[in-house]
């Protein structure tokens, strides 16, 4: 297996894209559709703003999301999912279950 810190190891660059405290939570609202920054902030609730733009600016950097400026005033801003980021889907899907499973069992114990 090469080394996660290797920029050729998979998981490292997974880990890499997806590393940060509000990428997962980004990517997850962003599986309902497009969303405007505010809607972002707005279901991220304790993100501050600076944040939020790093974590989404990271995101648009490695091709996983979209970022489409509308010429309009106020300025309209929406971000989505590319071709690429729609395959985080079933992985997203298995963190989710994976995260209950955990939960149930450790209330059983």
């Amino acid at each position: 297996m090469p080394n996660l810190h290797d920029g050729n190891c998979p998981v490292g660059v997974l880990l890499r894209i997806l590393g940060g405290k509000w990428k997962l939570s980004i990517l997850c609202d962003l599986l309902d559709g497009t969303k405007r920054f505010s809607e972002l902030r707005r279901l991220n609730s304790g993100i501050t703003q600076r944040m939020l733009t790093n974590q989404l600016r990271e995101l648009e950097t490695d091709l996983v999301i979209s970022r489409k400026v509308y010429a309009e005033v106020p300025p309209k801003v929406e971000y989505s999912l590319t071709e690429i980021g729609k395959k985080l889907e079933p992985i997203l899907q298995q963190l989710e279950e994976w995260g209950q499973t955990y939960l149930d069992e450790i209330k059983s114990n």
